[in-house]
């Protein structure tokens, strides 16, 4: 009960139970031999079931453990539909209710173009969904309002809409090349049918290998990690991670501190800018608004810049990105990062990886990373990345010639906006920071709960450094 809290919702515990068991499994080097077992530990007979019975229940774990393993290798996308367990949603799309009165008026018959509104033998309306084209003219016509739009929560999840109901049973289908992982239908389908693909197992990999061939595996943080494991105390987080083998623990601040100096500069020289920060904002950007790619900062986002600062210097080594975001296991594959960033695994991956070692953080000592200044923290929040490229002009001099006017996009529907105005020149600002989720980092999909609490330092003194150019120059 006690791991359960640990979560906000039923279906983000059952997805850590299964990460939990695969990863268990993956240590013991027992995976292949013992995969059939898992379905029965996670669904007993015992469990109650939220659809037919057990069994379905237990086939679609099967399928939550082939996202634990990978997924579908063909897929390029990190954000899976599970097709077996998206069979509960009404197929959506514009209903008629009980408050049709199958008046004379017959407005909604009328005002339909496409014949898609006929009415029975008791002058209740009837929609034909063959022919529905969804313009909601018989919605906003009717009287009595008994004509409603009924969405799915993982197409109203989706503000660019990336998700659609396809084929004969209706599932829902996402649209790749419109896609920009950022994992926000996987937080919000109630039925746990979306997930994002897991790498865990080939980070287990790493770690077990790295004894045997002596190289050193790097932890990289988000700043948000400690909103993460609030249960704990900063530094025993710290020690719960090298406990699973990792050499030690980076924060990716530190990267976030080299991103505001680099982008500042540029903005200055440039005079227009779009952050790069957000994975899944810039895969908007390079998807849907191709010409403001030019104005798209150059520099690598904090976490592919620490990494390639660390791995510059320690070729040999590896790094794995811990994080919030769903989206950043698409980032870390791309050329350019793939040289420096070895795998990436969300929070709720790390508290399973914890769970399969029977890893207690609570109990450790606390143990300390160098910490970055509070601007490089503050870029898991909506706005934290604006104020730092203030800061960092302000640190180079320029601010007594150059005015920063940015605008802090707080979830994708704000930037696709923000886009849009940019591109049709009605937009006066010079800097657009993009955060595809609401909230910033502190919102991603990868997290187990979802706040608006102040990210920390990692190393749990949150006021050490106050100037970015200070946290850069002890490198």
């Amino acid at each position: 009960m006690r791991e359960k809290r640990r979560f906000d919702t039923e279906v983000q515990y059952v997805k850590y139970k299964v990460l939990k068991e695969v990863a268990r499994r993956k240590w013991d080097n027992t995976l292949l031999e013992t995969i059939f077992d898992i379905p029965k530990i996670i669904v007993s007979g015992n469990t109650p079931s939220a659809r037919c019975c057990v069994y379905k229940e237990r086939a679609i774990v099967e399928e939550r453990i082939r996202m634990a393993m990978g997924g579908d290798k063909s897929n390029p996308n990190v954000i899976e539909v599970i097709g077996i367990a998206c069979d509960e949603c009404p197929a959506g799309g514009y209903e008629v209710g009980s408050a049709c009165r199958g008046c004379l008026a017959h407005n909604c018959e009328y005002v339909c173009k496409f014949g898609a509104l006929t009415f029975d033998e008791n002058h209740v309306a009837h929609i034909d969904k063959s022919k529905c084209v969804e313009c909601g003219q018989c919605s906003r016509v009717c009287p009595y309002g008994a004509i409603t739009h009924r969405t799915r929560p993982c197409e109203k999840a989706c503000k660019i809409k990336a998700i659609y109901a396809g084929g004969e049973t209706k599932e829902a289908k996402i649209d790749n090349t419109t896609c920009i992982a950022c994992g926000n239908c996987v937080y919000h389908c109630p039925w746990g049918a979306i997930s994002d693909k897991s790498y865990i197992c080939d980070v287990i990999d790493m770690l077990k290998s790295a004894k045997r061939e002596g190289y050193n595996v790097y932890a990289v943080v988000a700043p948000s990690i400690l909103t993460q494991f609030a249960y704990a105390k900063p530094g025993q987080v710290i020690a719960g991670i090298k406990a699973l083998g990792f050499t030690d623990v980076i924060e990716a601040a530190l990267g976030a501190d080299m991103v505001a100096d680099e982008e500042s500069r540029e903005l200055v020289e440039k005079g227009s800018l779009i952050s790069s920060c957000c994975p899944a904002f810039v895969s908007h950007v390079e998807k849907q608004f191709p010409e403001l790619l030019p104005l798209v900062s150059s520099t690598l986002s904090p976490m592919a810049s620490i990494c390639r600062f660390f791995k510059l210097r320690e070729p040999s080594a590896k790094f794995v990105f811990i994080g919030p975001c769903t989206a950043k296991k698409l980032e870390f594959q791309k050329e350019g990062v793939r040289e420096f960033v070895d795998s990436v695994i969300t929070f709720e991956e790390l508290q399973a990886l914890f769970g399969s070692r029977d890893i207690d953080i609570t109990v450790f000592n606390e143990e300390q990373t160098i910490g970055a200044s509070h601007f490089g923290r503050n870029f898991a929040r909506c706005g934290g990345l604006a104020d730092a490229v203030r800061e960092g002009i302000c640190e180079h001099g320029e601010n007594e010639f150059f005015e920063l006017k940015s605008v802090s996009c707080n979830g994708i529907e704000q930037c696709v906006s923000a886009l849009i105005k940019m591109k049709y020149g009605k937009l006066d600002v010079n800097f657009i920071e993009g955060m595809a989720c609401v909230g910033g980092c502190v919102g991603g999909a990868g997290c187990p709960v979802h706040t608006t609490d102040k990210p920390q330092s990692a190393s749990g003194n949150d006021d050490e450094i106050t100037s970015i150019l200070e946290s850069i120059k002890r490198f």
